[in-house]
């Protein structure tokens, strides 16, 4: 269906001006609605004819389990009809249309968010533990919105199922529809925005339900899966869910750190779409239309054409190498392949024309005429015809039993067969859909503006610049400005810095803005999204990155500041290495630089405390604060200044969720960070300061104690003289009685904490070490470095010579990396819980500055990398 009016369709320009517009709707006025009401009544037959009239959801055929509604394909077929209603409101007289096809959206969108809080439990429990039993279900029943399916029974964790909800709630409400009605559906959406936002390290089982290539019930990394929560992440950031006349309390915040993981897992995979599958053709909507992931040309461009490449075939792309659904050779009967079965169906895997809609839907994104008429003439060669005349898109096309070996001796020779799931009267809802959709736009009925509100497809430094008093993903200056704000922790530390010419302020000269660890943050943003009614709690205690740190916050009537997680002194022991300390500053105003995406500066609060200026290094951080007065750290622009002089250009952040809460509770529970007062100034130079020197003493070991009475091992500590033995001796009585046996009125547990933070402050590592594994501490974000390694290619082991070795070839949780490390390696060396940990950080670090180090490498023996080190040192 072909109109003889169509306007030249721009990818260039964010709005459609006045003269395109009075055009459009004058020119052809007739042509234009007969059109209209031709597609309102294939979207009539095809899609609302199988709308559920009690939840509003639709189920993936029509005719063959009918019963089950698809919560994908409820999506697209509702984004089909929102499509329809934008394209009618460009009309004067829609006769209602316009409105009924809105409320239908509006219903389908609703049913699925209604299905959703049902299992808010699941949400809750995801938050916390990314496994597949406690996933959404993306499969219900479509009269009642009662689950069909236990959680052991189908692949139901899909990552890109609810991004995709968020992505189309976002334009839908962008458009003008009502959608969210009440503030418990905005706190579940909230909580929606955390399921996904830790997609880029939660294995799933993609858009086809089947997680590995070779279908044997593994999920994966999907890079489909997690650019789509990186899109879904960046449009509903910042967005009120109750629209332009929403209150303060209804805009949902997202996770700008959570973000970017989401973003440099994504540009790490693709074009790849997992460490199974080279290709997929889910990357197509991923890198496209309705995601528009990624807005790098070089890497939309591979991966579009590593997909066109191997995937693309007659009857349309196959879904990937190897893919055995809905061939004549796979057992039915079987929920799983065997071992090497997915080699049987080499060369005649089915093939999907409605991989032929997104790229025409992609070529007029992209401004494509040539690719749009290639693949339209593609298209209608492999459309058919319902019982009412209408064009219907077959689900896929599959090569008959008897053709099978002559597809394989010469594939794309033999004739293919549409699926016999699209039969007459049988329709693939998905598929129409976006059939409907691409030829709205094809017929110039839709404008790309009006299918992308949220200009998507434009990268964000192009989009529309929002206003209003929330952060949104706006793209950023191609020589930006990262500010820096130097506190000193105490008058006299100041007055030694200035003595140096660096100027720093105080705690005190920064009020009334408060200086806050990022810890206080995570106890702020926990508020967000408690809904007692739902049994949710709100923002799990995720640790706040750089990038979060880097904005000024409003929350209750303050303004705030936050230091960032690298200066916070944390339970592990890495914060006290100032060559490292240094090193992380410098890569960290790096890090923001590059990947700053908000309006207004990042602003980095560095806090400089007395500890350092003891250590034997600290002229270095000296040197540091130097350079960056000079304006320039590594190329990079920087300008340090008084937090009050820099507020005006910074990025601000209002909290404004807080007010829901109890000040009072707020403020008792907030540690803000506080000045260190001496009673005269005292130091003038470094000269001035006791520096702290590397200690050493003598080795002993205590291992016979491990045998004897709890009495002779209390003596022994009673007079042991060295931090060493000390150390020992409390880990036989750790092991033996627990972290809370007690003598002289000092629990085991509070004498460890103490004898760690001694041992920090001179710089006994052999020591802080041990205390770190007996206190079995995890180094902050070392789930995001195994992930990096992983994606790269890598896999881990991890494990002491001589011992088990634990493989590490998917994601963990810190949970499960505590469990690995505090029970397969402490047991057998105390020392090598922590010293893996280091490894595996400056491994990770190392692989995305230097990834060509690790070329030819498959296997990280982080235990044999340990020995190979320690032989380095006494070589």
């Amino acid at each position: 269906m072909f109109s003889k009016f169509k306007p030249q369709m721009s990818c260039t320009g964010s709005t459609i001006t006045d003269e395109q517009d009075q055009y459009l709707k004058v020119v052809n006025y007739e042509d234009t609605v007969r059109q209209l009401d031709s597609y309102y009544g294939i979207v009539k037959r095809q899609l609302l004819r199988h709308q559920s009239p009690t939840i509003g959801l639709f189920p993936k055929l029509s005719e063959k389990h009918a019963n089950r509604a698809h919560i994908r394909d409820s999506i697209y077929c509702a984004a089909a009809i929102w499509s329809l209603y934008q394209a009618y409101r460009r009309i004067d007289d829609d006769r209602g249309r316009a409105y009924e096809l809105g409320q239908s959206a509006v219903k389908c969108m609703r049913g699925i968010l209604i299905s959703w809080i049902r299992q808010a439990h699941k949400v809750e429990s995801f938050k916390n533990n990314q496994s597949p039993q406690n996933s959404l279900h993306i499969v219900f029943d479509l009269e009642t919105g009662d689950t069909v399916y236990e959680d052991d029974e189908y692949a139901h964790l899909q990552i890109d199922v609810p991004s995709l909800y968020l992505l189309y709630l976002v334009q839908m409400i962008t458009s003008g529809l009502q959608i969210i009605y009440t503030m418990d559906e905005v706190t579940f959406v909230q909580n929606l925005v955390y399921y996904v936002e830790r997609a880029y390290r939660t294995p799933d089982y993609g858009m086809w339900e089947r997680g590995s290539k070779y279908h044997n019930g593994t999920p994966e990394l999907h890079a489909s899966s997690i650019g789509m929560a990186k899109a879904a992440l960046e449009a509903i950031n910042g967005c009120n869910l109750f629209g332009d006349k929403g209150a303060s309390w209804s805009v949902i915040y997202v996770d700008i750190d959570a973000h970017n993981r989401n973003r440099s897992i994504l540009e790490t995979l693709l074009p790849r779409e997992s460490s199974s599958k080279n290709t997929d053709a889910s990357l197509i909507p991923c890198i496209s239309y309705p995601c528009f992931a990624t807005h790098d040309d070089c890497l939309y461009s591979t991966t579009k054409n590593k997909a066109v490449q191997w995937l693309k075939a007659g009857y349309g792309f196959k879904r990937f190498l190897w893919d055995g659904y809905g061939t004549v050779l796979e057992e039915n009967n079987r929920k799983y392949y065997e071992k090497g079965e997915i080699k049987n169906f080499d060369k005649i895997e089915c093939e999907w024309p409605i991989f032929f809609i997104y790229m025409i839907i992609d070529g007029v994104f992209k401004g494509n005429s040539q690719q749009t008429d290639a693949y339209q003439k593609l298209l209608h060669q492999r459309i058919m015809r319902d019982r009412y005349g209408d064009l219907v898109v077959p689900q896929y096309y599959y090569v008959s039993h008897d053709s099978v070996e002559a597809e394989k001796q010469d594939p794309g020779s033999q004739i293919r067969i549409p699926s016999s799931d699209c039969g007459p009267g049988t329709v693939f809802l998905w598929g129409q859909a976006l059939y409907v959709i691409s030829q709205l736009l094809v017929d110039g009925l839709l404008h790309i503006n009006e299918l992308d509100p949220i200009r998507r497809y434009l990268p964000s430094y192009n989009r529309p610049r929002k206003t209003g008093r929330y952060s949104a993903f706006q793209g950023t200056a191609s020589d930006l400005v990262v500010q820096v704000v130097l506190i000193a922790e105490s008058m006299r530390l100041q007055a030694m810095m200035a003595t140096y010419g660096i100027q720093t302020q105080t705690p005190h000269e920064v009020e009334p803005v408060q200086i806050w660890p990022p810890s206080e943050l995570v106890k702020v943003y926990e508020y967000l999204g408690v809904n007692k009614k739902l049994g949710l709690q709100g923002r799990p205690p995720r640790p706040i990155g750089a990038l979060g740190t880097s904005k000024v916050y409003r929350v209750c009537g303050l303004t705030v500041l936050c230091y960032p997680l690298t200066l916070e002194v944390s339970d592990f022991y890495l914060s006290h290495d100032m060559s490292l300390l240094i090193d992380d500053i410098k890569s960290e105003l790096q890090f923001v630089g590059k990947y700053w995406r908000l309006y207004g500066r990042p602003t980095v609060c560095l806090l400089v405390r007395e500890e350092h200026m003891r250590d034997a290094n600290f002229k270095e951080m000296i040197d540091l604060f130097a350079m960056l007065k000079g304006g320039r750290c590594q190329g990079l622009k920087v300008r340090i200044g008084r937090l009050q002089n820099l507020l005006s250009s910074s990025c601000v952040e209002h909290l404004d969720f807080m007010h829901m809460f109890p000040a009072e509770d707020f403020h008792q529970k907030i540690n803000m960070f506080s000045q260190l007062e001496h009673k005269s100034v005292g130091y003038q130079s470094l000269t001035d300061i006791r520096q702290a020197v590397r200690f050493s003493e003598e080795r002993v070991e205590y291992k016979e104690f491990s045998d004897k009475p709890i009495w002779e091992v209390i003596e022994a500590y009673r007079s042991c003289d060295t931090m060493l033995g000390q150390s020992q001796l409390l880990g036989i009585l750790l092991n033996r009685d627990g972290a809370c046996f007690t003598f002289d009125d000092e629990s085991v547990r509070d004498r460890i904490i103490k004898l760690n933070k001694q041992a920090g402050v001179i710089r006994h590592w052999s020591v802080v070490r041990y205390c770190s594994s007996l206190l079995e501490n995890l180094v902050d974000s070392i789930s995001p470095f195994i992930t990096s390694l992983l994606v790269n290619g890598k896999q881990l082991t991890v494990g002491v010579i001589g011992y088990e070795e634990i493989l590490i070839d998917v994601p963990l949780t810190p949970r499960e990396v505590h469990q690995i490390l505090y029970t397969k390696l402490q047991p057998y060396d105390v020392y090598q819980a922590v010293l893996q940990q280091e490894i595996i950080v400056y491994l990770g670090k190392l692989i995305t500055t230097h990834k060509h180090l690790f070329s030819g490498i498959l296997k990280i023996r982080i235990g044999c990398v340990w020995h190979i080190a320690l032989d380095a040192f006494w070589a």
